[in-house]
This record gives structure tokens, sequence and C-alpha cells, in this order.
């Protein structure tokens, strides 16, 4: 049974899966009068000119933080400057940003926004299994995700014919995951199965979940590699929108070409390996990315450039 196991992975990197257009919008931003606070992981990530790291080399005003809060901090500190915080990250960092939103509300901060670029797991789980080019016999369930959401919103995917299991990120997390997988297709079973018991709960974070409720609303946003799925994205709520960076600065967010020859598309899709991409590791590398697959540590050219150096 197990050498008829195969691993492919998917859009679970929030980095590999915003769309070019965003990270030209937050470069417009930076390099402008505004200053860009983002995580580490967001810096190389290249846009359809440049990257956010090539701007901050340039003397784009980019400033990297470990945390919202931190972004929110720096606007209190510095009321004469705009501060905006690219919002990047599936369901595990929009509470965090939420709570980041609410609490800027309370300071009466006229110089704090966010540029929203959130994406929800389930509906582009959903999305997936709907594509002709690609097989997908079950699902590995982010564990950190399923923390703030719970097993329930999966249900949908298991009533489609397709099992999954919530994992966490143990070697021996992952080997019991695969095995409830195998063994519910051998058995003709779809269901949702937590093997994460120790962190996942079915219903999830009730307190996560309120705050991101109150703060955003779901929408329908573009994914890199899968175009745009129906409420697979968050947008601030009206009673927010003070916050909102793509109103406050009428930011057009129009979709932006991949680079030519890039294959990431079809890689966070499943449809494709990172190897068989032409450009993997030769004009594409680590330290020289040119789509986002290869930029994060989480990115699938990354992990087989580094790990499987043979493919």
């Amino acid at each position: 049974m197990w050498e008829e196991l195969r691993l492919i992975s998917g859009p679970g990197c929030p980095v590999c899966v915003t769309p070019p257009e965003v990270i030209d919008a937050a470069i417009d931003l930076a390099a402008g009068d505004e200053w860009l606070a983002t995580f580490g992981d967001m810096i190389k990530v290249p846009g359809s000119q440049a990257s956010l790291g090539e701007v901050k080399a340039h003397g784009g005003q980019v400033k990297v933080v470990y945390s919202p809060m931190q972004a929110v901090q720096w606007a209190q500190e510095n009321p004469s400057e705009q501060i905006v915080f690219m919002g990047v990250g599936f369901e595990t960092t929009a509470p965090s940003v939420a709570v980041c939103i609410l609490e800027a509300a309370q300071l009466g901060l006229e110089n704090f926004t966010v540029l929203v670029a959130h994406k929800l797991i389930p509906p582009a789980m959903s999305a997936l299994i709907g594509q002709d080019d690609v097989r997908i016999d079950g699902f590995l369930c982010p564990g950190h995700v399923s923390v703030i959401i719970g097993a329930h919103p999966y249900q949908p995917v298991a009533e489609a014919g397709i099992p999954c299991v919530i994992a966490g990120f143990e070697p021996t997390d992952i080997l019991e995951a695969v095995y409830e997988l195998a063994r519910m297709r051998q058995e003709g079973k779809s269901e949702v199965v937590i093997q994460y018991r120790r962190a996942v709960k079915p219903e999830g974070n009730p307190t996560a979940l309120a705050k991101m409720d109150e703060v955003f609303r779901a929408a329908a946003t573009r994914w890199r590699g899968l175009g745009q799925i129906p409420v697979s994205g968050l947008q601030i709520r009206e009673k927010y929108g003070q916050f909102d960076a793509q109103r406050r600065f009428q930011l057009d967010l129009q979709p932006v070409p991949e680079p030519p020859g890039c294959e990431c598309g079809a890689i966070l899709r499943g449809a494709k390996r990172p190897a068989k991409c032409a450009l993997f590791g030769t004009a594409c590398r680590p330290d020289h990315p040119i789509g986002p697959c290869m930029v994060s540590s989480e990115g699938a050219c990354a992990a087989v450039y580094r790990y499987e150096p043979g493919l």
C-alpha cells in the first residue's frame, strides 16, 4: 500500500497564494509616503516588477515586524506617519489582525490601516476537487488552521467524497494521518478525522472566531494559481472601514500575469510537480526566486530544491 501513496503539496503556503497584484500594491505604498509593515517571509516574494526587499534596498519604507501588534504600537508612537500592515495568512493569523484592528479602533488611531490578503482554506479545498487536471484522494488538513476553525468547515469536502484528516506536525502525526486517509479510502469511507486531538477541538476556538467575525466578512478573492474563488477571502467590515488600506488609498488591485515560464500555478494546484517546471533549479532558485513557491520555506519548490535535489 505505502508504495502507491504520493504526497502532493497544495496551496497551503499563504505567501505562495498571495497574487502579484497585492504585492505590487504593497510596493506602491512603500515607494510612496506610507510605511509598509510586513512579516519577513513576504520580503522576497516577487511582484510583477520587483519585491519588497528590492524596494527596501532602494530606500523604500518597509519594516519587518514579528506581530501585527508591533505595527499598531509603531503607529501609536509615530502619529505623523501612515503605517500599513500587510495582512497575509490563513485563519491562523487572521484573528490576531482582527484584534489589532479592534485595538486601533479603541485607541482612535487615524494612521493605521491593513492591506488585507487573508485567505480561507476550506473554500480552496472545495475548488481543488473540482479541477479537471487534479486527482485528490484525500486531504491532510492543516493543524494550525484547524486549531482556529475546528473540524466542521471541512465537512462539505468529506461529503463530496474526499476524506480529510487534521494532522499535527510531528513525523508520527503525519504518518498516522496518512494511514487514516489510506484506511478510509480502502473502506470506502469519507469522514473528517481529527488526528491532532491534543490541539484541535471540533468547534475550534470560539473566541478567535468571534473576533474574526466581528472585524471581517467572507468575500471572493483571487488565489495565485487557483484564480477567483467565492467566499475564500476576508474583507474588513464597513464598521471598521477606516482601517482598510485598499479603501483609504484607493488601491486598484487588477490581476497581474505570472512571470513567463513560471509553473507555480500548476504546482499550487497539485497538477504539476516542482521539478517539472523548466525554470526549477536553473533560472529559479532560493537565492533568485522567480515564483513564490521558491521563496518561502513553506513553498513546494523551495522544499524540493532543499530536500530532494536529485529531482
